[in-house]
């Protein structure tokens, strides 16, 4: 499968390594709601490049990792973690990091 328009890479920043197997969905807003594009784990590095489309509209999309099944039985705060973004140039690739820990979190624009 080719990589998609949005792809991101979850880290453990408490572990210092990739968060492996982050259940992750993809939302487009669509009118008042929003508009599933993609669910996919992490890969072994962290990864998620194939959760959705080549080519994405302009317009606001999200994605939500599963904090809360990466963590299992350990303490943490966060069940889930969801990072709204605009795309605003379509013919751009996005890519959006988390640094996730059990109590805190963190992401930015990545290339």
């Amino acid at each position: 499968m080719s990589r998609s328009a949005i792809t991101t890479h979850v880290l453990d920043t408490a572990a210092g390594r990739p968060a492996r197997g982050v259940e992750t969905r993809l939302e487009a807003r669509a009118g008042d709601g929003w508009r599933s594009l993609g669910v996919a784990r992490t890969d072994d590095d962290g990864r998620v490049t194939n959760i959705g489309p080549e080519r994405v509209e302009a317009g606001d999309y999200r994605l939500t990792f599963d904090a809360a099944g990466y963590f299992g039985d350990r303490d943490r705060f966060f069940p889930e973690v969801t990072v709204t973004f605009t795309v605003a140039d379509p013919r751009q690739h996005h890519h959006v990091p988390l640094l996730l820990s059990p109590f805190a979190m963190s992401t930015y624009r990545g290339s």
